[in-house]
């Protein structure tokens, strides 16, 4: 067998371990910038301070908290696998409403418009996908495949 048929069609020994550790790997990218983010904002909590005060939100420190358990809590509960369906619905929520809050590109200036509104779109994406993540674990635990 040549090496691009057995990239092509592993053995069926190895399918479920690829297709998991595939799975888990875009799980990981997917949840990338919300670890990145809870982590730089417990290492740096005067930044998430000011970040929530920028953005209207107070207390200052309970909403910092909050985002950061809120980020590092559903990503860990995304990889897990563990209420994956839930951690997967609280970060579409969260990115939909940042984004609403973040990228208002309907009210930005001629010249940063179309940055908020890549921004806000690519953001919708993301709230997209994880709703997809959800809706896979709730399909899959009807069907008896977790």
């Amino acid at each position: 067998m040549s090496l691009q048929a057995s990239v092509a069609h592993p053995p069926a020994s190895r399918r479920p371990l690829l297709s998991k550790t595939v799975r888990w790997l875009a799980l990981l990218a997917l949840c990338g910038a919300y670890i990145q983010g809870g982590l730089v904002k417990l290492l740096d909590f005067a930044g998430a301070q000011a970040e929530m005060a920028h953005f209207g939100l107070h207390p200052t420190a309970l909403m910092a908290g909050a985002v950061i358990a809120l980020e590092l809590g559903a990503s860990a509960l995304i990889l897990s696998g563990r209420l994956r369906w839930l951690g997967a619905l609280a970060l579409a929520l969260f990115t939909a409403v940042a984004a609403l809050m973040a990228n208002r590109y309907w009210e930005a200036p001629a010249d940063a418009r179309f940055m908020a509104m890549n921004a806000f779109y690519e953001h919708l994406g993301l709230a997209g996908a994880f709703v997809l993540v959800a809706w896979h674990d709730l399909t899959e635990r009807l069907h008896g495949r977790t």
